[in-house]
């Protein structure tokens, strides 16, 4: 323990009491670190593809993993369980923070959701047109999603480096906008891009989904029934034909929002716990002596998990690993675009990878720049006091960042088409980096530096 003023004390696990950060703070910090991971380990996963481990790197994802008992049994290389199992965490975390935005956050309020509601929209609409536009026909049509998608964690973690010079509603702004994106795109995922319908194992899904609604509103509280359910929903949805992933969706908005006990319930308990707390640490203050006080330390730690919201607390649980693990694995394991630097240019006029790459970056800043516009021109909504449109530009050009989301449609898109998969991928690095960079230099140079 370290001394701080005369007769107080003060151990490290004490500041665990004093520390408190919304969930919005909580969220930025997580998803901004996260930007940063991805940074690196996309730049690694490129580095791998393009040197004398290519080989070994592309033989890693393909060693087949088994789980399950002879009679039931699931077989899948490595890459398809980080997009089939992995990336069904990551869906449950968007679906959560989705179900927070819709009921309690910044999409709860029409007045106020309705400005990204709309960019967004825009954002997701003109860079399927132009994409279109440029590839109106053929296989490579199928790629028409793929820029749809904005990165929340890249385009967050670039929007936060520029600190202060940017006022906290424009992060605001960025990550209703994004969610709105990710919902879209899980509107396309499930109705465009799934394979041959299965519609026993959709009925078991039904069924599944079923169930979870039933503890829902039967008031369970507790996770594990919900994480069991939850894993033979995944398996129903994997053998469906519908992606996997969206198993993560299903389950997240049925996990309830509402604690077991309300705040003044809570607080009441609270006052007769401490009593009976320090009633029992005056007969004994060894707790590990005295069983009673230890029940009722345990019994006060009861409530304090009772009086948060359910969805909220595995919100909280889940963010640390798919920030840290689950969106660096998936980077590690779909970013690695071997790059033939002679045929670069044929690359890069490529179809899918220029209808991606100007989707991403053109699209996304008319479509969310452009919508806004419009929609604070004819009166639908009005800006926030802080923020004026040189803001919104440069939030539509980092919304062209559109790394994980738009590499994992991709690799649906174009399961089965090799040359189209890689120009993909192309298109969504030169597009993500190229809007990435235009958005922080843009707000860097109109926003002002601020005072000391």
């Amino acid at each position: 323990m370290k001394k701080i003023f005369k007769n107080e004390y003060t151990a490290p696990w004490e500041k665990a009491f004093d520390k408190v950060l919304t969930p919005f703070d909580e969220f930025i910090h997580r998803q901004t670190t996260s930007g940063v991971l991805l940074m690196l380990c996309g730049a690694i996963a490129l580095y791998l593809a393009n040197s004398q481990w290519n080989e070994v790197y592309h033989h890693l994802l393909q060693i087949p993993f088994t789980i399950g008992v002879p009679e039931f049994q699931l077989s899948k290389s490595i890459h398809h369980w980080i997009n089939d199992g992995l990336m069904a965490l990551f869906f449950f975390v968007i679906g959560l923070e989705l179900k927070r935005e819709i009921l309690v956050g910044e999409l709860a309020d029409p007045k106020k959701a309705l400005l990204p509601i709309i960019a967004a929209v825009g954002g997701m609409l003109v860079p399927v047109l132009i994409y279109v536009s440029i590839n109106p026909s053929g296989n490579t049509l199928d790629g028409w999603g793929i820029p749809m998608a904005t990165d929340i964690a890249f385009a967050l973690g670039t929007l936060a480096l520029l600190g202060k010079r940017i006022p906290k509603s424009l992060l605001t702004f960025l990550v209703a906008l994004a969610i709105v994106d990710d919902l879209g795109a899980v509107v396309v995922i499930a109705l465009f891009y799934t394979e041959t319908i299965s519609v026993s194992a959709l009925v078991v899904a039904a069924i599944m989904l079923f169930i979870l609604i039933s503890l829902n509103l039967g008031g369970i509280r507790r996770s594990s029934p919900y994480v069991f359910f939850g894993m033979i929903l995944w398996i129903a949805m994997l053998k469906s034909g519908v992606h996997a992933t969206l198993a993560g969706i299903f389950l997240a908005f049925t996990i309830p929002m509402r604690p077991k006990y309300d705040p003044a319930r809570f607080l009441s308990r609270i006052h007769e716990l401490i009593g009976k707390i320090q009633h029992a640490y005056k007969r004994e203050p060894n707790i590990i002596k005295n069983d009673e006080l230890r029940f009722r330390v345990r019994s006060l730690g009861e409530g304090v998990h009772l009086v948060q919201a359910p969805a909220q607390v595995m919100e909280r649980k889940m963010h640390i690993p798919s920030a840290y693990f689950i969106i660096p694995i998936f980077a590690l394991a779909n970013a690695g675009i071997p790059i033939e630097w002679s045929s670069l240019s044929s690359v890069v006029t490529h179809p899918v990878s220029m209808g991606i790459a100007a989707g991403l970056v053109i699209g996304k800043l008319i479509g969310i720049a452009g919508f806004a516009w419009l929609a604070v021109k004819v009166g639908l909504t009005t800006l926030p006091h802080d923020l004026n449109f040189k803001h919104i530009i440069g939030v539509g050009l980092m919304g062209g960042i559109g790394f994980t989301m738009s590499i994992f449609i991709a690799e649906l898109g174009f399961a089965h088409q090799a040359e189209a998969l890689l120009m993909a991928k192309t298109g969504i690095l030169i597009g993500s980096i190229f809007a990435g960079g235009a958005g922080f230099l843009w707000l860097y140079l109109t926003s002002s530096k601020p005072s000391e």
